[in-house]
């Protein structure tokens, strides 16, 4: 009976990990690429793969497709103020 009782909990938990949707960092991924692509292709609006993003992780991920899109980013992502202070003190 113990083991039956056993079985069935372990299965009940194994499906309900199963059928749960993405993790809040799978989200958030998702989130981050959509917004590096709506800035490719000059979108607005808030993508609706961010629309279970916490506001103040979504405020990031805007300004960090922000900074990518201007180049003010290095190879790793990271913000460059170099990059930056080249981009605005350029002659045209």
């Amino acid at each position: 009976m113990r083991r039956t009782i056993l079985l069935t909990a372990s299965c009940l938990l194994a499906l309900a990990g199963c059928s749960s949707g993405p993790s809040y960092n799978e989200t958030v991924k998702n989130c981050q690429n959509a917004l590096a692509k709506q800035y490719k292709a000059d979108g607005k609006g808030k993508p609706s793969e961010c629309n279970e993003v916490k506001k103040d992780d979504y405020d990031a991920l805007v300004l960090d497709a922000a900074l990518g899109d201007l180049g003010w980013t290095d190879s790793d992502g990271n913000f460059d103020k170099n990059k930056m202070l080249d981009s605005v003190t350029e002659t045209p």
